[in-house]
């Protein structure tokens, strides 16, 4: 028999009904203990904020909500009956359904082709029923007040569309339970507005929603009760209404982590590592001139679409350079390319350090070595006692968190892989670091550490530029700032002084004074 438990939400007591139940459940892989003992419900048109440090055990939790994995113990029910979730196809039965950070949509499908993707209704002939398909897609579209036209090719929308049908997928099948993770790593503030009223009107009509997010400020707004998860194992659920912040921080790290500015004594030199002059690359990038001096943590500030990444992307040589200078330790670089930028010692850690970042499933030794394999290598032949001894010096020096170094990345936690990533171009000895979004992703705790790694690393002489959309993660180690607008480099900022709203004025569009 299901329970019934009162939630206060804007202050008005409700009644709800539990629909999931889970009771010590565990898992343990080979090296890992992923959950212990890991108890939590869920009640009707709820939003439920699953929060925790990247390794805490959520992904693993939702994995097995949703059929990817199975527990090694312990129970689950729904709607007040016991449950096996054998595979996703189970779950899928069960009302169970996920959107994951990185989206499940074929991109030139239609809307309509991607909602009933391996479900299509079919006619008595056994083809497809293309008008009840498309109809039935706009109802569910149109119920989620997206303007979302059901023969649009997926490849057309925007990410917040994307996700929009990556939801009406999941209420095609008739799912009551929708987990999201990280749903608003990638929107823009009106983006996510759009998302959170898709929520509202979501849980009004009775579906219940799990919410994985490190993002502690959007909480409150959305969720009605928090479960913390630290180290595999649940520290505690609260309302989210009645506990602060610093709270929630401390029940996720197990230590009150300081928001104090990291960036404590500027160690800049005179002698500029990184200048650029002047540059325009397509429609992105227009006239962009920045330097970054030896020692110096210099930080791109500016809205999405601004041109932060296409910028970096046109200083290593991603992206064409149509016009202006780049110089390199006051080298001219005519043309910049990947492979020329690592010989100058220029690294760059990218946004999607799963996509563009890292061999996901090599073991971490290979990864580190990768971008530079003549180092550990003689006469064409790998030295593997070196290339190990090599791998164990980043993960002491970085406090890489994993059972070996033959650890494949895939499995490793998200600030975990970053480091990866770092340790991979400080093998290469690149002294000049673009980290593009460096904690995206990572918990509360990992930024902390992610933090004193950068400017670590600033005070032994190398250069930094950070681009962030996280105003804070500035203001917190940035010696300067350059904030962009539409393509252009429209301010300059001391780091210490700077405030948010000052940073906000450019970036939207304001004028100097």
């Amino acid at each position: 028999m299901r329970q019934h438990r009162i939630l206060e939400k804007a202050g008005v007591s409700v009644q709800r009904k539990e629909i999931l139940r889970v009771e010590k459940i565990n898992k343990t892989f080979p090296g890992v203990k992923a959950l212990s003992d890991v108890s939590f419900d869920l009640l009707e048109g709820e939003v439920h904020v699953l929060l925790g440090e990247n390794g805490a055990g959520k992904s693993t939790l939702m994995k097995i909500l949703s059929g990817l994995y199975s527990c090694d113990s312990g129970n689950i029910y729904l709607n007040g009956e016991k449950v096996t979730i054998h595979n996703t196809k189970t779950a899928q039965e069960l009302g169970i359904a996920i959107i994951y950070q990185e989206f499940n949509l074929v991109p030139h499908l239609t809307a309509a082709q991607n909602i009933f993707l391996g479900r299509e209704p079919l006619l008595k002939s056994g083809n497809i029923d293309r008008a009840k398909m498309r109809a039935d897609a706009q109802e569910r579209l149109d119920f989620l007040r997206s303007n979302i036209s059901a023969d649009v090719e997926v490849a057309a929308l925007g990410v917040a569309q994307q996700q929009l049908v990556e939801i009406a997928k999941a209420l095609s099948q008739n799912a009551r339970i929708l987990i999201m993770d990280e749903p608003t790593a990638a929107l823009s503030e009106s983006e996510i507005e759009i998302l959170f009223q898709t929520i509202k009107e979501l849980t009004a009509n009775g579906v219940s929603i799990i919410y994985i997010s490190h993002r502690l400020q959007e909480l409150k707004v959305v969720g009605d009760r928090v479960t913390v998860l630290r180290d595999g194992c649940t520290i505690g659920t609260e309302d989210l209404g009645s506990i602060s912040m610093d709270e929630m921080v401390r029940m996720m790290v197990g230590r009150d982590v300081s928001r104090d500015r990291v960036r404590t004594v500027n160690t800049a030199t005179d002698e500029v590592a990184l200048e650029v002059r002047n540059l325009s690359s397509g429609r992105a990038v227009k006239n962009a001139s920045i330097k970054v001096h030896r020692g110096e943590i210099v930080a791109l500030a500016g809205l999405v679409g601004a041109g932060r990444t296409e910028l970096a992307h046109a200083i290593y040589g991603i992206d064409k350079m149509d016009s202006g200078e780049v110089y390199i330790k006051g080298e001219r670089i005519k043309k910049t390319t990947p492979p020329l930028s690592v010989r100058k010692g220029l690294g760059l850690l990218p946004e999607s350090r799963k996509e563009f970042g890292l061999s996901l499933l090599l073991p971490i030794y290979q990864n580190v070595t990768q971008a530079a394999l003549g180092k550990i290598a003689r006469l064409g032949v790998m030295n593997l006692k070196e290339e190990q001894r090599v791998t164990q010096t980043y993960i002491d020096r970085l406090n890489i968190v994993c059972p070996s170094m033959r650890q494949r990345v895939v499995n490793l936690s998200g600030g975990n892989q970053q480091k990866v990533v770092l340790g991979k171009w400080l093998f290469t000895q690149s002294d000049i670091l673009i980290f593009d979004e460096p904690t995206r992703g990572i918990d509360v705790g990992a930024r902390d550490e992610i933090y004193r790694l950068i400017d670590g690393l600033a005070k032994e002489g190398n250069s930094i530029l950070v681009i962030s959309s996280d105003l804070p993660e500035i203001l917190v180690i940035a010696d300067r700032i350059y904030v962009m607008h539409l393509g252009e480099v429209v301010a300059e900022l001391p780091g210490e002084g700077a405030t948010q709203e000052e940073i906000m004025h450019y970036a939207s569009g304001g004028s100097q004074t």
